[in-house]
């Protein structure tokens, strides 16, 4: 009986240890830092690369850490009875064009789903809530602003009657844009939506895993999580 191969490591053909790829593709995407400035830490710990190879690995694996993020969560959220979603959209410049970054963001302030699109009519927000009901199910209600566009998708969906319209409902959503513009005013913005729809994602995945929400528990609790998250980070694609 021939034995079961043994899965390939995606760090087979670089040179550089994983620890060391995870730890450059940490840096770009959670925090402000440019390609050129993720260079200046990792030399400081002995690590001599370039930015564009930090750009390969970004592009390369950020996704991939990213997804394997998605999946267990997803996976630790399905079925939650008390799941509450609060959908917003955001605009942002694309080399002067004005496009929307729609997302789902729960009752924890986790972004579930990001999309990005060129028009805010019912057809952006029918695709957009396709796809977040898709990969983590239906959740109990779902907070929305008085953009009419929710209405019609949610309606066709046979969901309209777990919509709630607010006028201060949604800071939930509202407050979640914060880290992401931060960002984007450190990459001196976007220039592809292909690049801002992978960008987009990525960070949400990276935000949620290490946002451990430090001003609501103790020193003690906070440095647990903290640890864990870390642990887990370093396991990804292992």
């Amino acid at each position: 009986m021939p034995r079961p191969r043994k899965p390939h490591s995606p760090f087979r053909y670089f040179n550089s240890s994983p620890e060391i790829i995870r730890l450059a593709v940490m840096l770009y995407v959670r925090f402000p830092l440019s390609l050129r400035n993720v260079e200046d830490p990792l030399f400081e710990r002995g690590i001599d690369v370039c930015h564009e190879t930090v750009r390969l690995w970004w592009n390369r694996f950020g996704p991939m850490f990213a997804a394997d993020i998605r999946r267990q969560r997803v996976n630790r959220m399905r079925g939650f009875r008390h799941w509450r979603w609060h959908l917003d959209e955001m605009y942002v410049k694309l080399n002067g064009e004005m496009v929307y970054l729609w997302r789902a963001v729960d009752q924890e302030g986790e972004v579930l789903e990001s999309y990005v699109t060129r028009t805010r009519d019912k057809a952006a927000a029918l695709t957009f809530m396709r796809k977040a009901l898709k990969r983590h199910g239906s959740p109990q209600r779902i907070t929305t602003d008085g953009l009419r566009s929710y209405r019609a998708a949610m309606t066709e969906l046979g969901c309209e009657d777990k919509q709630e319209i607010g006028r201060w409902a949604n800071n939930r959503a509202e407050n979640s844009h914060l880290p992401f513009r931060r960002r984007e005013r450190a990459m001196l913005r976007f220039r592809q939506m292909k690049a801002l729809q992978k960008f987009a994602s990525v960070h949400a995945s990276l935000h949620n895993h290490f946002s451990q929400e430090r001003h609501l528990v103790d020193r003690q609790t906070f440095k647990q999580r903290r640890s864990a998250a870390l642990a887990e980070w370093q396991s990804l694609a292992s």
